[in-house]
C-alpha cells in the first residue's frame, strides 16, 4: 500500500472509533500517526515492522497495523469495525461539516444511514432541534450534499492521468495496426475530467478485455484513416477556438495527419492544451506563441513547506531536490502562527528558522534560499504577524485558511485589506476552492486584480491539483493590468514540488507568457523585487 493509502486507513479506523465513543487516547494515537504518514518521503511497504516502531509518532501497536495493511491491504480491526457500522454511515462522515461526533448523533438520535437519508432529513428540516446542529448547519450539510452529488463521476485530471495513459497503452498493444489518441477534455488537460473520450480508426473497438481501475466513463469516436487528422483536431479543441479559426485562418480540410492542417494554414502548431480562446489564434498568427511558459522556463519554486509546519522534509532536502531539478532559488514559506493545526511558526521559531536559512545559504550558493512565510489573513484582513516581525521576511504569501463562509463583499474586503498590507508580496491561493471537495468564496475579480496591480503583489497560481487557483479564465485580467502570476507548487513534500506541470497546463491555457510568470525570471531580477 502507499502511505497515502495506510494514512486513509489509519484516519478511517480512528474515525470509526470515535463514532463508537472508543478511547479518545488510542483515537489521538491514531490520528497523529495518520498525519506523519501521509508527510513522509520513505515508502512504508519497504521497511520492516521493527523499522517502522521507529519512526516518529509511530510505536508498536501502529506499527503492527501498517504491517497488516501492507500484508493484506486491510486490518481485523478495521473488519470488525465495518460489521458495527452501515456504509452509509461511513459514507456520512466525508460530508463537509460534520464529523464523526455528529455522525453519530445523527445515526442514534434521527436513525439517519446515509448521505441520501441524511439530505432528505434537511430538506424535512429535521436537523434544526438536533442538539449541536441548528439552522445554519443543516443548510451547511444540505449544500455540502448537492455539491458532491453533483460531481459524482468527476476526476482530477492529475487523478485520472495515469489510469488513462494505462487504457490508450493496452489499446494500442492490443491493436497495433489501428490508430487510437484521446480527444475532448483529457488532451486539452482540462482540471476536471468526467468522461474519457477516444478517437479510433478500429471499427467494432469492444473495451471489455480492457483493464480498469478507476470507473469513468469512456466514449468511442469513430474516424477513417484519410481523416483521422481532422476528426482529431475538430474534437480537441473549444467550440471557441474552433469558430476563431474558421473566422481568421480558413477552412480545415480533410487531413489524416493533424499537423498538416496547421501547416496548410501557415500556423504553428498548436498544443490541444492551449486551443480553448480565439487569443491563441492571434498569437500564433503573429508568431509569439513561444512566449507561452513552459516547465522549463521555471527558475525556482514559492510556496514550499517544511517540518517547520506540516511539511513532510527538511528544508535542506527541499533545496536539494528543487536545485536538483536545474532551478536557481526555493522560497520557503511554512504556515504562520495561527495555523497551529499546522504548526505555524511562532515569533521565536521564525527567527530558528532564518538562522537556519543562513546557514544553508552559504553551503547551498550560488542556489539562493529565500525566507517567506504563508501569512494566514486573519478575519479582519490582516497579517498574522506584528510589523516588526513581517518586515523579517524575504516575501510574504498572504492566504485565507479559516472563516471561509464569507458572502462576496466581506470576501473581496478582507483579501483587498490583505492586498495593501505593505508586507504582502503574494496572493495565495485566492479564491480557497478544493476542486471537486469546496466552492470557492465568492469575489469580486476584477477588484482583486485591480488591488494587486495598484500595490504590486503578485497572484499565486497554486499548482496544487486539488486548488488550481487562480483560475485560467481570470488570467488574461491579471495580464491586461500587469499583474504578475507566480506558479507555487504548495508543495508538503519533494514529489509535491512536481506539481508545478499541473499548474503550467492552466497557466498555458490562459496563455500565460513568460515575461508575466514571476518565476520564470532570473534569480537576480526576483531579488531585486523583493529588496524593492
Amino acid at each position: 500500500m502507499t502511505n497515502s493509502e495506510i494514512a486513509d486507513s489509519l484516519k478511517l479506523t480512528a474515525n470509526l472509533l470515535e463514532l463508537l465513543e472508543d478511547n479518545p487516547f488510542k483515537i489521538k494515537s491514531l490520528l497523529n500517526a495518520s498525519f506523519k504518514i501521509d508527510k513522509l518521503e520513505v515508502d512504508l511497504d519497504a521497511l520492516s515492522q521493527q523499522e517502522i516502531e521507529k519512526l516518529e509518532g509511530i510505536g508498536k501497536s501502529t506499527a503492527t497495523k501498517i504491517n497488516e495493511l501492507n500484508q493484506t491491504g486491510t486490518t481485523s480491526e478495521l473488519q470488525e469495525l465495518f460489521l458495527k457500522v452501515p456504509i452509509g454511515v461511513i459514507q456520512m462522515m466525508d460530508v463537509k461539516g460534520i464529523g464523526p461526533k455528529k455522525v453519530a448523533l445523527l445515526w442514534k438520535n434521527l436513525a439517519i444511514e446515509s448521505p441520501g437519508e441524511l439530505l432528505y432529513a434537511c430538506n424535512e428540516n429535521r436537523l434544526v432541534e438536533l442538539k449541536g446542529f441548528g439552522e445554519k448547519t443543516q443548510s451547511a450539510i444540505k449544500k455540502s450534499i448537492e455539491f458532491t452529488l453533483s460531481n459524482q463521476g468527476k476526476y482530477l485530471f492529475a487523478e485520472i492521468e495515469d489510469e488513462a495513459k494505462s487504457i490508450l497503452m493496452q489499446l494500442q498493444h492490443k491493436y497495433p495496426l489501428e490508430q487510437f489518441s484521446y480527444v475532448g477534455s483529457f488532451i486539452r488537460k482540462c482540471e476536471i475530467i468526467e468522461r474519457l473520450e477516444i478517437l479510433t480508426t478500429k471499427t467494432d473497438l469492444s473495451l471489455t478485455e480492457i483493464e480498469f481501475n478507476i470507473p469513468i466513463a469512456i466514449d468511442v469516436k469513430l474516424a477513417t484513416p484519410q481523416n483521422f487528422g481532422t476528426e482529431l483536431f475538430k474534437l480537441s479543441a473549444s467550440d471557441e477556438f474552433l469558430n476563431a479559426f474558421d473566422d481568421h485562418v480558413g477552412a480545415i480540410g480533410q487531413s489524416a495527419l493533424e499537423e498538416d492542417i496547421f501547416t496548410n494554414n501557415k500556423l504553428p502548431y498548436i498544443m490541444p492544451s492551449l486551443r480553448e480562446s480565439a487569443n491563441v489564434i492571434t498569437m500564433a498568427k503573429n508568431g509569439s506563441l513561444n512566449d507561452i511558459v513552459q516547465l522549463k522556463d521555471i527558475t525556482g519554486v514559492f510556496h514550499v513547506h517544511t517540518k517547520y509546519s506540516d511539511g513532510g522534509s527538511s528544508m535542506k532536502d527541499m533545496a536539494a531536490a528543487v536545485q536538483a531539478k536545474g532551478m536557481h532559488y526555493i522560497g520557503i514559506t511554512d504556515h504562520s502562527r495561527s495555523a497551529f493545526y499546522a504548526n505555524g511558526l511562532t515569533a521565536e521559531r521564525v527567527l530558528q528558522q532564518h538562522q537556519e536559512i543562513d546557514a544553508l545559504n552559504k553551503s547551498f550558493a550560488p542556489f539562493k534560499i529565500f525566507k517567506g512565510i504563508e501569512s494566514d489573513i486573519l478575519n479582519d484582513g490582516s497579517l498574522d504577524y506584528e510589523d516588526d516581525i513581517l518586515k523579517q521576511f524575504d516575501f510574504v504569501i498572504a492566504s485565507v485558511h479559516s472563516v471561509l463562509k464569507m458572502d462576496i463583499e466581506r470576501a473581496t474586503g478582507r483579501l483587498i485589506k490583505a492586498i495593501e498590507n505593505p508586507y504582502t508580496t503574494m496572493l495565495g491561493h485566492m479564491t480557497g476552492r478544493l476542486l471537486l471537495s469546496r466552492e470557492g468564496y465568492p469575489l469580486h475579480m476584477q477588484k482583486i486584480i485591480d488591488a494587486c496591480a495598484a500595490n504590486k503583489v503578485i497572484i499565486e497560481l497554486n499548482a496544487n491539483p486539488y486548488r488550481l487557483d487562480i483560475d485560467w479564465r481570470f488570467i488574461s485580467a491579471c495580464i491586461e493590468k500587469g499583474v504578475q502570476i507566480s506558479i507555487n507548487p504548495d508543495a508538503h513534500s519533494i514529489k509535491g514540488l512536481d506539481d508545478v506541470q499541473y499548474g503550467i497546463y492552466v497557466a498555458q491555457k490562459g496563455l500565460l507568457t513568460k515575461e508575466m510568470c514571476f518565476n520564470a525570471h532570473s534569480l537576480n531580477d526576483i531579488e531585486q523585487v523583493f529588496k524593492s
